[in-house]
């Protein structure tokens, strides 16, 4: 793929912003895995046998809702969920295979989407059918369709050692 972004402004703006994202997920992972008391308490962490997708996907609602709820607490979709938080994290932190990082972060985020959906949220919410989720999901297209990882990440040294399997560049 060619390179996408070619002013520097730009290009900066875009790692920060994939860096900032890749932080996030990092951050729900370690906070998650150790209950560093941001979102997590301690006696819920996964290292102490706490259920990462229980309180999320527990409360799920929507069309969707039965889904995701039964889904809450199984240990294929926690190891799934905290595999996914910590490979996406470092994807975007230090931009390498970005583009698979982007995609599986885009779904991700989605798919949290489709357990909390705003048109059935609460009446306190901000807009009708739009939230974080989805600004996060267009951020994370940006960066899986650029060379995001090239400033200021590991990109160009990772597409080079990749070369023959695309679909980690």
């Amino acid at each position: 793929m060619a390179q996408v972004v070619v002013a520097k402004p730009a290009a900066y703006a875009l790692a920060a912003l994939r860096i900032v994202l890749g932080l996030i997920f990092l951050w729900a992972f370690l906070d998650k895995l150790f209950g560093l008391r941001y979102a997590t308490p301690p006696e819920r962490a996964w290292i102490e046998g706490g259920e990462p997708t229980e309180g999320y996907l527990g409360t799920s609602y929507g069309p969707l809702g039965d889904v995701f709820q039964a889904m809450a607490g199984n240990t294929v979709v926690d190891a799934l969920f905290m595999f996914g938080l910590l490979a996406i994290g470092l994807s975007l932190t230090l931009g390498m295979a970005t583009r698979l990082g982007g995609w599986a972060g885009m779904a991700m985020v989605l798919l949290m989407y489709a357990s909390h959906p705003i048109p059935w949220a609460p009446e306190n919410g901000t807009h009708p059918f739009l939230d974080e989720h989805i600004t996060e999901a267009a951020a994370m297209a940006l960066i899986a369709l650029t060379n995001a990882g090239d400033t200021w990440g590991l990109g160009r040294w990772w597409r080079v050692r990749t070369a023959r399997w695309p679909i980690v560049a």
